[in-house]
């Protein structure tokens, strides 16, 4: 081979074989490179995100994207690279059906961690309490004023009784919410709507009533479920203890039987509105409304407060006594009696006793 053609040659062999290595090295740096950014994924996703006393709480709103959320907590400073929290996502599809919502932030918390509470929809839960014995002028001023709660309330009551699943008429042929929310602490997140949050408490009331309508006692003066459930907002708004529910029932029931007056305030009481003044007067017991049971007889039209189960059980398990007239006795509690003679005898002694 002459000169010129060989060293053209083992130039050319230098060559190919400084290409080879430059390759060789290429995809050995180009490997070290990718695993380097691996090893950094995997600590970003396990280390705690940056948070500050006013980061608490994070808002994520309906149609929020993952690529948004990530380009917004970066520029927050709340994560270190919104590339890693996407390819997070995609190695685990689940993480991007996020619920809107507030979340709760903790110190420890990472970005794994985060996309997992808000996949799971663990948002903050504030909570509304329907106390026992409350009534539903108090239920409707108390969750109005909820302003984590969107408030979307009929004014109507036939219309926010039909809104919330309310069927049952009352005596008077109009659908009225008093009576149907079970006392009980309801649960919501920010921006629940009332109405949602109150049938809940509808239904239940619904479940409760039924199961106690179902193994009440026999030869009930009630016509309906109603019924009872107006008796037993009665024996709320008449005791606090437990011990003489099933007593004042038995008195209540008594008197029906006998065609007698409950002949009970709190029904009067109900009848005057919102405007009681805590002051009930002779006017006020001489006054009729269709509350009035030292007037009408029977029943009122609707309840008159929100009943626990415990009046509920009570208002379908009345005790067999002859009591037909109990008085306060001063102490919390109630004195029974069984005739006109001897309850007029107790309202003279427990009177001069305050």
């Amino acid at each position: 081979m002459p000169t010129t053609k060989k060293s053209l040659f083992n130039k050319f062999i230098s060559q190919f074989i400084s290409i080879r290595f430059l390759l060789g090295a290429g995809v050995l740096v180009g490997f070290l490179c990718v695993y380097w950014q691996w090893i950094a994924y995997q600590q970003f996703i396990v280390s705690p995100i940056n948070i500050s006393d006013g980061q608490k709480i994070l808002t994520v709103s309906r149609g929020d994207s993952i690529s948004l959320l990530a380009h917004r907590w970066q520029q927050q400073g709340i994560i270190t690279n919104q590339n890693y929290l996407k390819l997070l996502c995609y190695l685990n599809p689940d993480l991007k059906n996020i619920k809107a919502g507030e979340y709760q932030l903790n110190q420890q918390e990472t970005p794994q961690s985060l996309l997992v509470k808000l996949s799971q929809g663990k948002v903050i839960q504030y909570s509304f309490t329907i106390i026992e014995g409350v009534n539903s002028y108090e239920v409707i001023n108390s969750i109005t004023n909820h302003n984590l709660l969107i408030n979307d309330l009929n004014a109507d009551s036939n219309e926010l009784a039909y809104s919330l699943g309310i069927k049952y008429f009352s005596k008077s042929k109009n659908l009225h919410i008093e009576g149907w929310l079970f006392p009980d602490t309801y649960h919501y997140s920010r921006n629940e709507s009332s109405t949602k949050l109150l049938t809940r408490a509808v239904d239940k009331m619904k479940v409760v009533l039924q199961q106690e309508w179902q193994n009440r006692a026999e030869n009930l003066p009630y016509q309906s479920v109603y019924d009872a459930l107006i008796m037993a907002s009665i024996i709320e708004k008449e005791t606090g203890l437990h011990s003489e529910r099933e007593k004042i029932a038995g008195v209540f029931v008594r008197r029906l039987n006998k065609n007698m007056r409950l002949g009970t305030d709190p029904t009067v009481i109900y009848g005057i509105g919102p405007s009681f003044n805590g002051d009930i007067t002779f006017k006020d017991l001489r006054t009729k409304t269709p509350y009035n049971t030292r007037i009408i007889k029977g029943l009122p039209p609707t309840p008159i407060a929100m009943p626990s189960r415990a009046s509920i059980y009570a208002a379908l398990h009345p005790d067999d006594s002859n009591a037909l007239y109990f008085v306060a006795d001063g102490s919390g509690g109630h004195y029974f009696s069984e005739t006109l003679a001897e309850h007029n005898k107790a309202v003279r002694r427990y009177l001069n006793k305050n």
